[in-house]
């Protein structure tokens, strides 16, 4: 492995550990930035195909979601169907007829690569709005003190959630990756010739492992049940987000979506795991996990 790739890898792992901790604008910031990278790479394959999109608004809003989703993260489903709206509207009045295409091919970018990152930001914002306000030393020295004591279930919600998102997305990947390069010999779907059936189960199984051992220490209802359902809605959804973004460059007729990080090309192909995931466990977390504890 090129030792471009291995420092970028620890480098965008140092700042998403860095960003997750802290919270809030900081974690918002992050994902500003990797959402306008990842759009830019996205509309870059979409005029690939003769499709004119609206690039510069789709962005805008994308950035006005992420940022009402950090205010409150309970109007940001309002923004989806306003910002729509009003694509299509920018496009009736273009000099140039608008395609069917060209509108498609927006509000996807808009769904695919804004409202579906911005997941992100409302995980990483559960039940952390307290905690969150204090000064950052007196913020950190408590999540510190709470991990020292092995009191994980005292952290916010959305930093536990998120962080083990990661972690899982982390052991999906490197899992699927040296088990499919060594004993992977059934090839899983024509879109990438390289994954094999048996990467994609040994990675969705690593992924199950670290769940159900979070899920342990965080003193979830029935452990063993809400580790393995979280562990594979994490372990498919990365999966398929992988898949999806590959198809994408396929049909484009490029081998990246960009050439960003050294030894692992664009944003899209180093977050294509992430894109699916967020908006998952964000239910998994707010809607399942207090059923089952009744």
């Amino acid at each position: 492995m090129p030792w471009s790739r291995i420092v970028s890898g620890i480098v965008a792992i140092a700042l998403a550990l860095t960003a997750t901790l802290l919270g809030g604008w900081y974690f918002t910031l992050l994902f500003a930035v990797i959402v306008i990278l990842g759009q830019l790479e996205y509309f870059d394959l979409v005029r690939a195909k003769g499709i004119v999109p609206t690039a510069k608004t789709t962005m805008f809003v994308s950035q006005v979601l992420l940022i009402i989703c950090t205010l409150d993260r309970n109007l940001a489903d309002a923004v989806m169907p306003l910002a729509g709206t009003f694509i299509c509207f920018y496009l009736l009045f273009q000099p140039k007829m608008a395609t069917i295409a060209d509108i498609a091919a927006s509000i996807l970018g808009l769904f695919y690569t804004g409202y579906l990152p911005s997941y992100w930001v409302r995980l990483r914002s559960l039940h952390g709005a307290t905690i969150s306000n204090l000064p950052v030393s007196d913020y950190l020295s408590t999540i510190w003190t709470n991990i020292v004591n092995g009191n994980f279930s005292a952290l916010p919600q959305g930093l536990t959630g998120t962080a083990l998102t990661f972690v899982c997305i982390w052991a999906a990947d490197i899992g699927a990756y040296f088990f499919g390069k060594f004993f992977g010999k059934t090839p899983l779907s024509d879109i990438s010739p390289k994954k094999t059936v048996e990467g994609a189960v040994f990675g969705i199984a690593g992924s199950v492992v670290v769940a159900v051992v979070a899920a342990y220490y965080l003193n979830w209802p029935k452990f063993v049940f809400t580790g393995v359902a979280l562990g594979l809605l994490i372990g498919i959804a990365s999966l398929l987000g992988d898949l999806t973004e590959s198809m994408l460059k396929r049909d484009a007729g490029v081998k990246d979506s960009g050439q960003l990080i050294p030894g692992h090309g664009g944003i899209l192909d180093r977050t294509d795991s992430y894109i699916f995931t967020a908006p998952l466990v964000y239910y998994f977390l707010t809607l399942l996990l207090p059923l089952v504890g009744k």
